[in-house]
């Protein structure tokens, strides 16, 4: 099944906004507010676009999975600052001895003994790492890892606001489809009755008989398609709602007013998204996390310095010292150098530096890649809000033809076939205007969403257009 953002770029014929909305005659469905999480025995609901954004947060599988991820990353941070604080050990043995010795006595005649005694220990052991460059590496590592957990959550925030309104439209798209479908059919039931009346009247020829029953058939399995369509659109959207969905609210007309953007403002625009982008703070995260990659690497050359501080009590620690206890109290440092280790440490420099450059590579073709997508959805605004103006003037110049057609077929000078035909320009003209309309609200969204502004303000913003 194609997205709405597929058919919107490919031009798809939208033949998915009702007849009925665009000239202002269909009755808005009733909106209920948004419903709790909700069993899908639960009765379906009514939303508006707000409403199922802010389900979509609560329920949505995907983000409640990010949720999740974002917060299993972020206790890399006191895991790596755990590495850096004084460990604590306590360790405790006690054994039952039972030793038999032989030894040469008097005369040489062996001499055999047995012992049976318990021995024990007892150890308290704490140890503060003094210089460790690996552990202080992989602690500021941790915090460009966090930040990058946080980035990515963030972005699958802002998508979440781009498949909500892309699955919102498809099921507004379905929705509207069905009744414009339906609203032709009547029109060209109409026509067939009267031109078997006017034929029966002898006023008639067979030719529009057939061509107002050619259309009769087309509508009706245009209909069993939108139909289909309108069930899938609804039940994409209740996947992500985790509720029935019975209905969308429509777009308004008279509401939405398309604005020509101010064409300097392209470049604050990519400005904007190469400071806040989601995308790109996760790929500077990164970029700052592999630094430390290499220092973490490059630590294998240098020394670590520990300060310890033990107590143990032994009892019988050995059969040369049995029935006897020792109290030992120590502390002082512990250095560590490392000599050689066959070249693996210079491979793991080689392998991090490597790593921190396709890093790098990455966030410059990303960055490249948003300016051309920043400017793609500018245009779309731009160009969609011109376009949204010339077919409002192409519609009121269709709506003149159908009746200046309506008054020459009454004087004889058209055909039903004419009338017929200028009904379909005028609806290919509302379904143009339509689409030109959804480009304009899809283009907004995602233009918020490179620059990390798709959150509920910008939802309300396109939910100001709807319905109430």
């Amino acid at each position: 099944m194609p997205s709405l953002s597929h058919r919107l770029s490919a031009g798809w014929p939208l033949a998915a906004v009702a007849l009925a909305v665009l000239a202002g005659t269909a009755n808005a469905p009733a909106l209920a507010q948004a419903a709790p999480p909700a069993r899908t025995a639960a009765a379906p609901v009514s939303l508006n676009l707000e409403q199922a954004y802010r389900a979509a947060l609560e329920q949505d599988a995907i983000i409640a999975a990010a949720r999740a991820a974002a917060a299993a990353r972020r206790e890399r941070l006191p895991q790596a600052r755990a590495q850096l604080l004084p460990n604590v050990s306590a360790n405790a043995s006690r054994f039952r001895n039972d030793l038999d010795s032989t030894q040469p006595g008097l005369g040489g005649v062996p001499f055999s003994q047995e012992q049976k005694y318990t021995s024990s220990s007892r150890a308290l052991t704490i140890r503060q790492p003094l210089y460790r460059p690996f552990n202080y590496a992989e602690y500021q590592q941790a915090k460009a890892q966090v930040e990058d957990a946080n980035a990515t959550y963030d972005k699958e925030l802002q998508n979440v606001a781009v498949r909500v309104s892309g699955a919102y439209l498809e099921a507004l798209l379905a929705q509207d489809q069905l009744a414009l479908v339906l609203a032709q059919k009547q029109a060209y039931e109409t026509q067939l009755d009267a031109a078997r009346k006017r034929f029966a009247a002898g006023a008639g020829v067979r030719t529009d008989i057939d061509e107002a029953q050619a259309r009769v058939d087309m509508t009706i399995a245009q209909e069993l398609e939108a139909r289909q369509n309108l069930g899938y659109t609804k039940r994409q959207l209740q996947v992500m709602v985790n509720a029935p969905i019975a209905g969308v609210a429509p777009v308004d007309p008279d509401k939405l007013r398309a604005s020509v953007p101010d064409p300097g403002a392209l470049l604050q625009w990519t400005d904007r998204a190469e400071q806040a982008s989601p995308e790109l703070r996760a790929l500077r995260a990164q970029r700052e996390a592999a630094r430390f990659e290499v220092e973490k690497a490059q630590a294998g050359h240098k020394p670590t310095l520990d300060a310890i501080a033990q107590w143990s009590i032994s009892d019988s620690d050995n059969v040369t010292r049995v029935n006897s206890r020792y109290d030992n109290k120590s502390i002082g440092v512990q250095l560590n150098v490392p000599i050689y280790a066959g070249g693996y440490v210079n491979s793991q420099v080689r392998q991090a530096l490597a790593e921190q450059q396709r890093i790098e590579q990455a966030l410059e073709a990303t960055r490249r890649d948003l300016a051309l997508r920043v400017e793609k959805e500018y245009r779309g605004l731009t160009e969609g809000a011109l376009r949204i103006r010339a077919l409002e003037q192409a519609v009121r110049s269709t709506e003149v033809m159908v009746q200046s057609n309506r008054r020459s077929f009454e004087a004889g000078a058209r055909t039903l076939v004419d009338i017929l035909n200028a009904e379909q320009e005028r609806v290919s003209a509302m379904r143009d205007l339509a689409n030109a309309r959804y480009v304009y609200m899809i283009s907004r969204i995602r233009l918020r969403a490179l620059a990390g502004e798709a959150n509920e303000q910008a939802v309300q913003e396109i939910n100001a257009w709807l319905r109430p």
